[in-house]
């Protein structure tokens, strides 16, 4: 955890009391810092990351089928894959600044283990976890509502971004585009990409990530925003 970052703030973000702190704790334990604390290894929050993907399923699952009721079951499936998957949880997780709450081993936050998708996505299910086991599932679902299933719109453009974004400039408009990476920087095992995203000669967005894939999402998702300001509409479910 950095400093000024305690569990205590955390409850406070999420609107969220616990009853047994241990399990919010647990929640933010990578298996990184329980190996070099010499923990027990059921201390880490791979357990809970378990249970939490599995209430997000039911939940989000619970969600889409009262939401769009004309939706047929292999769009339902589609759309639930988008909203979590590893880029889109790590994209809710944040807003919260989940990243700077966990307890991480020494190497595994030097070579920025805080911003990686794969890790704060994982503690972000860690976390529902933790909330269905202290609280219940009508506490998760108030969690997974407020915190993944909110401004669905803006997240929707997110979440398919790229596919989106081609399907809009290649089907719709017609137009050529494609994605420039602007600059790599930091050390092999922590770089950081910038990439631009360009219809014809036009820079539509700018993006950078720990991957060029989640740079180009990012420029893909700023240049979908950009396009909608046009007035152009995208799909929807």
């Amino acid at each position: 955890m950095l400093e000024g970052y305690t569990v205590k703030n955390l409850e406070e973000r999420i609107g969220y009391r616990f009853r047994d702190i241990s399990l919010l704790k647990r929640a933010l334990t990578h298996s990184s810092f329980t190996n070099e604390q010499k923990i027990n290894r059921t201390g880490d929050y791979e357990r809970l990351e378990f249970l939490g993907d599995a209430v997000l399923e039911l939940v989000s699952s619970e969600f889409l089928f009262h939401e769009y009721p004309e939706v047929p079951e292999g769009e339902l499936t589609k759309l639930r894959a988008s909203m979590v998957c590893e880029p889109s949880l790590a994209f809710c997780a944040r807003d919260l600044e989940l990243g700077k709450f966990i307890l991480l081993g020494r190497g595994e936050d030097n070579t920025g283990g805080r911003e990686r998708d794969s890790i704060i996505s994982d503690v972000m299910e860690a976390v529902t976890g933790a909330i269905y086991l202290d609280g219940g599932m009508d506490a998760a679902r108030t969690f997974i509502n407020r915190f993944i299933l909110s401004d669905l719109e803006d997240k929707q453009l997110f979440y398919d971004s790229k596919s989106n974004l081609q399907e809009l400039i290649q089907g719709t408009l017609k137009k050529q585009f494609g994605y420039e990476l602007l600059e790599e920087s930091g050390p092999e095992h922590n770089k950081t990409f910038r990439v631009s995203v360009h219809m014809e000669d036009e820079v539509l967005g700018e993006g950078s990530g720990r991957t060029k894939k989640a740079a180009e999402q990012q420029a893909a998702y700023r240049a979908l925003l950009l396009l909608r300001d046009r007035g152009y509409v995208f799909k929807k479910y």
